[in-house]
């Protein structure tokens, strides 16, 4: 069957062979469109390729802000549906697994090719030995931890370059108590950290990792401290500054996802017939240093970059989010902007109400509603402020998904921009 590609993104993410409701093969690509595109090519004289493309009736695809989340996200997927051509594809080899060893006092982290035991603890299955090494080449600079096998003998290569550390065969080699069990509950902090991170959980890391910083400024080690932030940077790095190539990035559903988001909120905004433009709203600091703002544009229901805008916070006596919300809005609403049919801001509640009465004082009437994580729900902005939880599978809930990711990551790289900047000098 004739498969249309001309209209999947071509940005970084994960792309679902199908047939029906079944899961034929699962893939990621910085460049989702030109990936199916060569699929289909190879198809014309590669058997395997053929059984995959001649046997699907459509590709569905997920975006991604990096490929560090694609490549997680494949993951995780293969594991849930088991596509019976992930496994043709690798020449009948078994999958490839990131293997830890938790069972062991100093846990050690493998390139695994199968489950050979029932005591560590399993990541995958990767699709790419190059991209999964890549991948824990990067983590591995912001939480080292240990590969070379056993506890004997000097300390590894990778100690020397700060790749593991502490060393376990360091750790056993200390006889003082002490000393020997801060070395040990550090090392075994970063393996804590490394499943968080290839969990995905990257938010909790950048989280603990902030509260190190704050310690160490707490104890003037501002030295320490740079370490810890440079840390932070390098995982923001992987997970957020990828190129995207969104001004050609179109949407073959882009009208049937306005029509559901238009029936998903018109019981709580009767009047609300266009959705012509939808702006949406982010925050993004640092324990209140060099705070940004982002404003993203859908234009009839695709990303608008010529419209993007990014707000530096100025006013030092701005210190939690919800002012430096109210701080942006109102300086936007004095610009004369074209008008949104609809605002979204990522937050709950909080964010929501704070808008409101920013609405209300400058008397604009324009339907607002937040995007709220763990999980992802729609809080409608009026007086009730009631919650929605539309399926995962609606397109009009997915787009504001889309937009909700787009302004954090816009707003993520002007803070990292002006951060590398000054932070901490």
């Amino acid at each position: 069957m004739s498969l249309n590609v001309k209209n999947l993104p071509n940005t970084t993410g994960v792309y679902l062979f199908k047939k029906a409701r079944a899961v034929l093969y699962i893939g990621k690509s910085v460049n989702i469109r030109a990936r199916v595109k060569t699929h289909i090519e190879n198809a014309k004289l590669d058997q395997k390729e053929g059984l995959i493309v001649n046997g699907s009736d459509h590709v569905e695809t997920i975006v991604t802000d990096s490929e560090f989340k694609a490549l997680i996200l494949e993951s995780k997927l293969i594991q849930k549906y088991h596509p019976p051509y992930n496994v043709v594809w690798r020449d009948d080899k078994s999958y490839l697994y990131i293997k830890i060893t938790v069972s062991d006092a100093y846990p050690k982290v493998y390139l695994s090719r199968r489950e050979t035991d029932g005591r560590s603890l399993y990541f995958g299955p990767f699709s790419s030995v190059r991209a999964t090494t890549r991948l824990l080449h990067e983590i591995r600079k912001i939480v080292p931890f240990c590969t070379q096998k056993g506890l004997k003998g000097p300390p590894c290569f990778y100690s020397k370059i700060g790749l593991c550390n502490p060393c376990p065969n360091i750790i056993v080699s200390i006889s003082e108590g002490r000393l020997k069990t801060l070395q040990t509950r550090i090392y075994r902090n970063n393996i804590r950290r490394l499943i968080k991170l290839l969990n995905g959980d990257t938010d909790r890391v950048i989280t603990v990792l902030t509260s190190e910083i704050k310690k160490c400024i707490r104890d003037k080690n501002y030295e320490e401290a740079i370490l810890w932030r440079n840390k932070i940077l390098r995982l923001e790095q992987l997970v957020y500054r990828h190129s995207f190539d969104y001004e050609s990035l179109q949407y073959n559903q882009s009208e049937q996802s306005l029509h559901e988001l238009r029936r998903i909120l018109q019981p709580y905004f009767p009047g609300i017939n266009s959705l012509t433009r939808i702006e949406c709203y982010d925050i993004s600091n640092l324990m209140q240093r060099l705070a940004t703002a982002s404003m993203v544009v859908l234009n009839d229901g695709l990303i608008s970059r010529s419209d993007y805008r990014r707000f530096k916070i100025k006013n030092p006596k701005l210190h939690s989010d919800f002012d430096m919300l109210n701080d942006v809005l109102t300086r936007r609403f004095h610009l004369k902007w074209p008008m949104p049919n609809l605002i979204v801001v990522d937050g709950g509640k909080p964010q929501v109400r704070t808008s409101l009465n920013v609405l209300n004082e400058l008397k604009i009437s324009i339907p607002v509603i937040g995007i709220a994580k763990r999980p992802d729900r729609i809080v409608i902005g009026n007086t009730s402020l009631v919650t929605v939880k539309p399926d995962y599978r609606n397109l009009g809930f997915n787009l504001i998904r889309l937009i909700r990711d787009e302004s954090h990551r816009f707003a993520r790289k002007y803070h990292l921009l002006l951060r590398d900047r000054d932070f901490l000098i």
